[in-house]
């Protein structure tokens, strides 16, 4: 094998690096190197806007640093979690290292296309994946996975304006069906807390920059709960996908009871700036959803805020739903069609 080194930056191809690391030229853009222990990652979001989805690119930094969204493989029909995805989430916990290319165009008269090493990446641990909906290369729109890439804890990266999710072309609102026959993650070896499906566990240790820290995911675990207590009194739950002309990525309510025609959204603590975010969240989604008048809001806690907190909301006019100490809740109403 040929020498390359693999520097943030760096112009090759595709070839290039299978020469000095193992792995295929043509077998999509998830390409394991067994030799070397690596998975080589290539995005083009180019490629993407063809069939219809901004999903790629370098997205907002969130409260754990840089996230870097990569739309999983598969044209047509629902993706599924084989072959080049599940190689790919399987580096949760193999051990292989997880290496990201960018287009970077052609070579002047000839169709060999250049790639921009990026860097290091690892998935995210809390949340390795999120279920959109796109349109394949036939028009029809489908579930597609996209995966969520962060920065090894001590990597360099190279990143460009060119990276950054390009904005929306339209508004768009797409239904989202709760509870998605989403795959098992791989269960958590070694110093990482078991993590078998999403929202399974209440936490799991990441490495992010800045080195590992755990994740709760009270937010997660609490819609999971409240879902299966409306969907057990016989609601109709789903979210929405929404795209605003303009700018970057997408928005996803948490929950939407179309039963009672309410809004949902959680929040994993009870603190006066996580309902504060949730009132914001509240508001603007209602703006850009096309559902039947008379829509409610309702913040979703797993315990009682303060008096004060909660009259707040009530000032508003959103609803509060709590959490019981039974698993239960109480609030909008106890889980009753039309109550």
């Amino acid at each position: 094998m040929t020498t390359l080194d693999l520097v943030p930056g760096l112009i090759t191809t595709r070839k290039e690096v299978a020469d000095a690391y193992g792995g295929s030229v043509y077998s999509g853009g998830m390409v394991p190197a067994p030799g070397a222990n690596m998975v080589f990652v290539y995005s083009d979001p180019a490629a993407g806007e063809k069939h219809g989805y901004t999903f790629d690119g370098w997205a907002e930094d969130d409260e754990f640093g840089p996230l870097y969204l990569y739309t999983g493989a598969g044209a047509q029909g629902d993706q599924e979690m084989v072959r080049g995805n599940k190689i790919l989430l399987d580096t949760l916990t193999n051990g292989r290292e997880v290496h990201l290319f960018v287009s970077g165009g052609r070579v002047k008269g000839r169709k060999l296309v250049l790639q921009r090493y990026v860097g290091q990446v690892q998935l995210d641990v809390a949340e390795p994946f999120v279920e959109r909906r796109a349109s394949g290369n036939d028009g029809v729109m489908r579930t597609v996975f996209v995966f969520r890439l962060r920065p090894v804890h001590d990597g360099a990266l190279d990143v460009t304006a060119a990276d950054v999710v390009q904005p929306a072309p339209k508004f768009t609102q797409v239904e989202l069906p709760k509870k998605p026959k989403a795959p098992r993650i791989p269960a958590q070896t070694g110093t990482k807390d078991k993590q078998t499906e999403q929202h399974s566990t209440p936490q799991t240790t990441a490495n992010i920059p800045g080195g590992p820290r755990t994740v709760v995911r009270r937010e997660g675990l609490l819609c999971t709960a409240f879902e299966e207590f409306l969907t057990a009194a016989g609601h109709v739950c789903k979210s929405f996908q929404i795209t605003i002309e303009g700018e970057p990525g997408t928005f996803t309510p948490d929950l939407y009871d179309a039963t009672d025609n309410v809004l949902y959204e959680a929040k994993g603590l009870p603190t006066r700036n996580n309902v504060r975010m949730a009132i914001g969240q509240l508001l603007d989604y209602k703006r850009h959803l096309d559902v039947p008048e008379g829509l409610r809001l309702a913040v979703l806690l797993p315990e009682e805020p303060t008096a004060d907190i909660r009259a707040l909301v009530e000032s508003l006019n959103i609803a509060l739903v709590t959490q019981t100490v039974d698993g239960g809740f109480a609030g909008l109403h106890a889980g009753s069609p039309g109550a």
